[in-house]
């Protein structure tokens, strides 16, 4: 079954014109699908060889620029609302764990979104240590695929949204750098690039091969025998 689906983009959509206060055609939609990884799964982080191919399901964003600087996300399958500014200056959290005192602008999260509403904020802090400026927010909504909704806000998602609203043009391979300081800088993760790379190289059908060390990266086709087969009426 192809996804998402047009009931899925219909319901999206209609949420976010609801928060918003806009038409369903003002909406956009950014598609994170999940992946499995034949090869490589935990060796991505040290340099090494990887595979991966996305699946049909996997995370919604839908979001309209807000028309300020404000970002308001809520989410399908977690309590809480995410309320940030993109003109505030946010902390790694790893700064933010040794004690330094945060601002009075509440630019961190409450608990309620501290999981599922952090990588929208580390999406905002890797733009901007990156020279990025950014003046206008989104008003999003996020829902994940029914049995695979337990992992709240791709980061891969978050840049795309926010990279739209303010006109910037990034590329994929700068967008999985933007991913690693999301997790290595701003959250102190220890994640190697394997889950951003297989959501924005992939491509339908095919596999994913890359060389985590020196990006280098090609997509693989199905043998054509395979290709054939599929193709191929099955006989009752």
């Amino acid at each position: 079954m192809s996804w998402p689906t047009q009931d899925e983009l219909h319901e999206i959509r209609k949420i976010v014109s609801e928060m918003a206060g806009k038409g369903t055609e003002d909406v956009r939609v950014v598609v994170s699908p999940y992946r499995i990884c034949p090869l490589g799964a935990h060796v991505d982080h040290q340099g090494g060889i990887i595979s991966a191919m996305t699946i049909n399901k996997g995370i919604l964003l839908g979001f309209v620029p807000s028309g300020s600087t404000e970002v308001a996300l809520r989410s399908g399958q977690f309590k809480g609302e995410v309320r940030f500014r993109v003109n505030e200056n946010h902390k790694s959290r790893q700064t933010i764990s040794k004690g330094e005192e945060i601002n009075a602008d509440k630019s961190s999260p409450s608990p309620d979104e501290f999981e599922w509403g952090i990588y929208a904020r580390g999406a905002l802090y890797a733009l901007q240590s990156r020279g990025n400026h950014l003046a206008q927010g989104i008003i999003g909504y996020i829902c994940g695929s029914e049995g695979l909704d337990s992992s709240g806000l791709s980061s891969s998602a978050a840049l795309t949204a926010l990279e739209t609203a303010n006109g910037l043009t990034v590329s994929p391979t700068e967008n999985i750098e933007y991913d690693r300081v999301i997790e290595n800088e701003y959250l102190g993760l220890r994640n190697g690039i394997l889950d951003q790379s297989a959501i924005l190289l992939s491509s339908h059908g095919c596999l994913t091969y890359m060389n985590c060390k020196t990006t280098e990266h090609k997509l693989i086709r199905p043998p054509k025998f395979l290709e054939d087969q599929e193709a191929e009426p099955q006989k009752g």
